[in-house]
């Protein structure tokens, strides 16, 4: 399952993010309202949680716009301890359900799996291009109907290209979604190449002309031959 958490606060932005990779969910981050748009317009989610105070846009403009555009994405709103208004005026805008700061980690991961249940979930568990099929709930992956053995990182940068499929990934997107905080770009570089390179030999995929192709000065996309 794929989920947005969009919150100007540094701390419990890379905190959260942090504990929902733990529960093998795709994470995406933004840190304000503009940047949040931009993600949820160009790909979809299954579930986004919204921070009401932010710079730029609040994350009540943020949700009037979603659902102005027809984006139903189930949103969870984040709002300040006993701000009655804001969460009315957030459940009147189109939220599913809303969470008072501070809260308990275990609160906010029932209130996810609870609004995923409820919602049934928007995308497929099973990523496919070509031959190549990830399941996102059995972390299975087949190629041509055989199984491949990934590594964690290895399975991680192959969902995040798979979700994005037939649109490039930068390197440093990549590197964010694999390593997070831990990925130092002027020390670790190389480990983006080392890792692309095995996981395209455990594919098969020559990567001329093949499935997971360089998009040179960018990053990595795989290709969809059937879209």
């Amino acid at each position: 399952m794929r989920i947005l958490i969009v919150d100007d606060e540094g701390q419990l932005l890379d905190q959260l993010r942090r504990v929902l990779q733990e529960q093998r969910y795709l994470i995406e981050t933004a840190a304000d309202g503009e940047e949040a748009l931009d993600k949820v317009f160009a790909a979809p989610f299954d579930l986004i949680v919204l921070d009401i105070m932010m710079p730029r846009m609040d994350g009540l403009t943020v949700l009037k716009e979603m659902r102005g555009a027809g984006i139903e994405t189930p949103v969870l709103m984040l709002t300040a301890k006993g701000e009655v208004d804001d969460r009315i005026k957030g459940l009147d805008s189109g939220s599913d359900d809303y969470l008072a700061k501070p809260f308990s980690v275990a609160e906010l991961l029932a209130r996810i799996r609870a609004l995923l249940r409820r919602s049934g979930g928007q995308m497929n568990p099973v990523l496919q291009a070509g031959d190549i099929r990830l399941n996102t709930v059995t972390r299975e992956v087949t190629k041509d109907g055989s199984s491949v053995q990934l590594t964690p990182k290895e399975f991680a940068m192959l969902e995040l290209l798979l979700y994005n499929k037939n649109r490039p990934i930068s390197r440093f997107d990549l590197a964010e979604h694999v390593w997070g905080d831990a990925f130092d770009p002027f020390t670790m570089s190389n480990f983006i190449n080392v890792h692309v390179k095995n996981l395209r030999r455990k594919l098969g995929d020559s990567g001329v002309g093949g499935t997971i192709r360089t998009i040179w000065g960018v990053g990595f996309m795989i290709r969809d031959k059937e879209a």
